[in-house]
């Protein structure tokens, strides 16, 4: 079980983030992708358009509602005592998003990659003439910040009821999995169509967000019984 356990959660997902970069950086997919979002002498198709507009502006309001929940939760476990069991999933939610979409994803790497976005690109028009990196190669840190997405990170953040429901309802903890995973996804399309970020910047910030919430999920043994 330890290591089938470890497998899924750490494992699988390395195996297949190192294995999406590699075909991303073979293909050339991200400035392929890219190119369908981008009309020369127009810009970008989805700066403006619905439902990226809406999801640009209004999209991080589900994962931010989670982390508070978790926190009322959090708090109310030292007063009322049906909340108290579930202390230790609520802190769960807070640590997951303030560490990754807040700490890891915004601030380590965001902030200081200096990868530029697609818009900086001379190829798609950008007044900064930027030439594109590769997401292994650092920019110059405080500018750029495409790396990884911010926007998609906050929506993928909504994996987080897998790990604290995958110990006694599976069958909700995977639905809850699917789910994070398809609104990170859709999160990623928004951004990509308004040229704020590459396709390798989505994978990347879900799968510092699994990964995050996989070794927090171990930190604070969150499978064991409750």
């Amino acid at each position: 079980m330890v290591g089938k356990r470890m497998t899924q959660d750490f494992l699988l997902p390395l195996a297949l983030l190192l294995a999406g970069t590699a075909l991303i950086a073979a293909t050339g997919l991200d400035l392929t992708l890219e190119g369908h979002f981008y009309r020369p002498g127009l810009g970008w198709t989805g700066r403006e358009a619905e439902p990226w507009l809406f999801l640009y502006q209004f999209g991080r309001l589900p994962g931010y509602l989670l982390g508070a929940g978790g926190g009322i939760l959090f708090c109310a476990g030292y007063i009322w005592p049906a909340a108290r069991a579930w202390r230790k999933q609520a802190l769960f939610l807070v640590l997951l998003l303030a560490l990754g979409p807040g700490l890891l994803v915004n601030t380590v790497f965001k902030d200081h990659w200096g990868r530029p976005r697609p818009s900086h690109l001379q190829v798609f028009g950008g007044v900064e003439q930027k030439a594109y990196h590769q997401v292994w190669e650092r920019g110059v840190s405080g500018t750029g910040k495409s790396f990884p997405s911010g926007h998609a990170a906050a929506a993928f953040y909504l994996v987080a009821p897998y790990f604290v429901l995958r110990r006694r309802f599976q069958r909700c903890a995977r639905l809850a999995l699917a789910f994070g995973l398809c609104y990170g996804l859709i999160m990623g399309v928004a951004r990509m169509a308004q040229g704020g970020h590459f396709p390798s910047d989505v994978l990347w910030a879900g799968g510092i967000v699994y990964l995050t919430g996989a070794f927090l999920s171990r930190l604070l043994r969150l499978d064991d019984e409750l």
